[in-house]
């Protein structure tokens, strides 16, 4: 039970956005973000997984402002993927993302509650979805941002951060840091709502699409503690 929705953006026009919904027909919400690959087979599964467990995933196009629909399969086009990454007007995407949250917030198949997941630059929008997009003055219900490679710039938002929040990080991450996922872990110290999870990992280690990258383990690990994070949050 899959579709594309359309979202209108709040400065005026309309963008894609991938539906998966569960067999029930209706759940929780969870809002999708995707890696600098796009929408592409790997965020599209996550969003069927999610589905698979209860839950309407909706994973908004957010690269709509460059190139509508842009997708690569693997780490093979990183180059492009950066580009376009370099290019991206966080400003507008946090307008985008709060108009994603409303639209999911407001489709007769959400049941109420709304989450937030994201991987690598997901990961970053994540943490943008959890510490900016309100909704008639509320935020989202739970976050889980994978690996994002933004966020330790963007820590003067934390105390913006009102919901409960598990951060998946690689401890053999090239691209971030041990004094980053550090700086993260201190700016939510004294937080029993917010967990900082640990894996024996590298970037991207959840992307089964990037074999360079993808470890099992880790993934398995990291999609059971999501899971049970987001059942307790979501459900409750």
């Amino acid at each position: 039970m899959t579709r594309y929705e359309s979202v209108s953006a709040p400065d005026g026009g309309e963008f894609d956005a991938y539906l998966a919904l569960p067999a029930s027909g209706s759940g929780p919400g969870i809002l999708v973000f995707q890696e600098i690959f796009g929408i592409n087979d790997n965020i599209r599964g996550i969003g069927d997984r999610l589905a698979g467990e209860g839950y309407v995933a909706l994973a908004p196009d957010m690269f709509w402002r460059l190139e509508r629909r842009f997708e690569r399969k693997d780490e093979s086009d990183i180059e492009a993927c950066m580009a376009m990454v370099q290019r991206l007007d966080f400003g507008a995407a946090v307008g985008d993302i709060t108009a994603s949250f409303a639209h999911l917030r407001a489709m007769p198949e959400c049941t109420g509650k709304v989450g937030a997941i994201g991987f690598c630059l997901g990961g970053t929008l994540t943490f943008l979805c959890a510490t900016s997009a309100r909704v008639d003055g509320a935020g989202i219900d739970a976050a889980v941002p994978y690996y994002g490679s933004g966020i330790h710039d963007m820590l003067d938002r934390a105390g913006d951060l009102r919901c409960p929040t598990l951060f998946h990080y690689g401890d053999h991450d090239p691209f971030i840091s041990t004094e980053q996922i550090a700086a993260v872990e201190a700016a939510v110290a004294g937080r029993p709502d917010v967990t900082v999870a640990h894996h024996d990992a590298g970037h991207a280690f959840s992307n089964w699409d990037a074999p360079s990258m993808y470890d099992a383990a880790a993934a398995e690990a990291a999609w059971a503690q999501t899971l049970a994070f987001l059942g307790r949050h979501l459900r409750g």
